[in-house]
């Protein structure tokens, strides 16, 4: 499965010891801050046990961190070097214990989009929270609500909805009624790129950058999520609401291979992921 999303800069020239496979999987762990090595192997193709072997062999050339954070699998996450090795101006950070569930969350939400085969023939891309906080700035969590990640479908797509940027909200614990419709209306109202001047984040007459917010939820979240969708009047209709993953947890049991199925996030209705 290629999952890569471009860096923003020229990635450094044959990295020491690293294959395009390797930059593949250095590039997710990246974007998602940090991975999970069942979900790890996914990315790479193979087995967890390759999974591993392949963090291991970062490790020791100075490009990744791992550790364990509890029961689960073990976390990987990429150093200064490992970073900069995919051409990344990202500060090195160690996973947050207080984000560990939505963290795998999100990453799992990501590769049941990148399963899917419209996903794949449209080219479509992933943009990350982490690039969309760095793009923000300084303003990021002061004036931005800012998604889980961003789905751009090229317009040369063959897809109904080519040319369109979906807002991807994965909601693994339940929040208010109110700040969760506050967020549905930010989103869908919005007519600039993150890190636009205060201006022009949302402009009456201007299409609206996100055509639809997909909101993957958790079995305890879902009602709320339903339920703040509801006095979103017309609008709502560009609310869709799925349900996560079911490896989307942090304790998960491995398939046979030893690495999670990935499921296929539909594109329409309110279906499981």
């Amino acid at each position: 499965m290629t999952v890569r999303e471009r860096p923003s800069g020229p990635a450094s020239t044959g990295p020491r010891g690293l294959g395009d496979r390797d930059i593949d999987g250095m590039l997710f762990i990246a974007e998602m801050y940090a991975v999970q090595v069942d979900l790890l192997a996914v990315v790479l193709g193979g087995t967890v046990p390759r999974a591993r072997a392949a963090a291991t062999r970062w490790r020791r050339l100075g490009y990744a961190e791992s550790g364990r954070f509890g029961p689960g699998p073990s976390w990987v996450w990429l150093t200064r070097a490992g970073l900069a090795a995919c051409g990344l101006h990202y500060p090195p950070i160690s996973p947050a214990l207080s984000r560990l569930a939505h963290t795998r969350a999100v990453a799992t939400v990501r590769l049941a989009l990148a399963a899917r085969a419209e996903y794949q023939q449209a080219g479509a891309f992933w943009r990350s929270e982490r690039r969309l906080r760095v793009r923000a700035g300084s303003r990021a969590g002061l004036r931005d609500h800012l998604p889980d990640g961003e789905v751009h479908w090229p317009d040369s797509a063959v897809v109904p909805w080519a040319g369109e940027c979906w807002a991807i909200e994965a909601e693994v614990t339940r929040k208010t009624v109110s700040r969760t419709t506050s967020v549905m209306r930010e989103l869908l109202s919005r007519t600039g790129d993150y890190g636009c001047a205060a201006a022009d984040t949302a402009v009456p007459g201007r299409p609206a950058r996100h055509a639809r917010v997909l909101y993957v939820c958790s079995a305890g979240a879902r009602p709320t999520v339903l339920r703040a969708r509801d006095p979103l009047g017309p609008l709502a209709a560009r609310i869709e609401v799925r349900d996560l993953p079911r490896h989307a947890a942090l304790t998960v049991a491995p398939n046979a291979a030893g690495a999670p199925r990935t499921g296929a996030a539909g594109t329409g209705g309110e279906r499981a992921c």
